[in-house]
């Protein structure tokens, strides 16, 4: 699978908004989209007006990025969403927020989503006691979500537990920071996710 191993701070000048793709960094005075936001490269302050078209693509790239999937798999996601019932652009937003990677950096186990995905992959965290090392596990209303017995004394973990107070944990998690375990205490709605995505037009972008 393709896989993106340049500057990160690049995407977020990109797609003109904050990705918090480098965890706790992006929180402090480090972050270099404060900095610098204007589009990367010699003409990124010189860009004119984007068309329709633009504005979907880069709704679409925006969401992708932030949650560090490729376009096969975003584009999986919004088949999936397609066939729930209700509104198919939040269906897409809450199918993105119950994946196992996000879910473990949502509750601090990581400092970054990038962090969270290659710990999983590891096979340091379990659903309901039993190992699940596939980052786009789906969780649900329920589910109890933590580290293995042995991973526990990691510090990464610990340190990383230092840093959820400046991020929060969303409403729908509940985590034992003692017990270093979440509980999905039920599924996301629209309501209480992003505000700054329109996924309406990433819908428009893949009915075209």
């Amino acid at each position: 699978m393709a896989r993106y191993t340049e500057a990160s701070c690049r995407i977020c000048r990109r797609e003109g908004a904050k990705l918090f793709l480098k965890g706790d960094r992006c929180y402090g005075s480090k972050c270099s989209f404060d900095r610098k936001s204007a589009g990367p490269g010699m003409h990124g302050q010189r860009r004119g007006k984007p068309s329709g078209y633009a504005l979907m693509l880069r709704e679409k790239q925006k969401v992708k990025r932030s949650y560090g999937l490729q376009e096969r798999q975003f584009r999986s996601l919004f088949e999936k969403a397609e066939r729930q019932k209700g509104v198919t652009g939040g269906n897409l937003l809450i199918l993105l927020e119950r994946r196992l990677d996000n879910v473990a950096y949502r509750l601090g186990f990581a400092n970054s989503l990038s962090q969270a995905r290659q710990m999983v992959c590891h096979g340091h965290f379990t659903v309901n006691g039993r190992k699940v090392d596939i980052p786009s596990f789906l969780v649900k209303a329920g589910d109890k979500v933590g580290l293995r017995e042995r991973s526990k004394a990691i510090a990464l973990f610990k340190d990383a537990m230092e840093t959820v107070a400046r991020r929060g944990v969303p409403l729908w998690l509940e985590l034992d920071k003692d017990g270093l375990t979440g509980v999905v205490k039920e599924l996301p709605s629209r309501d209480i996710l992003s505000s700054t995505v329109n996924e309406q037009l990433i819908v428009e972008l893949y009915s075209k």
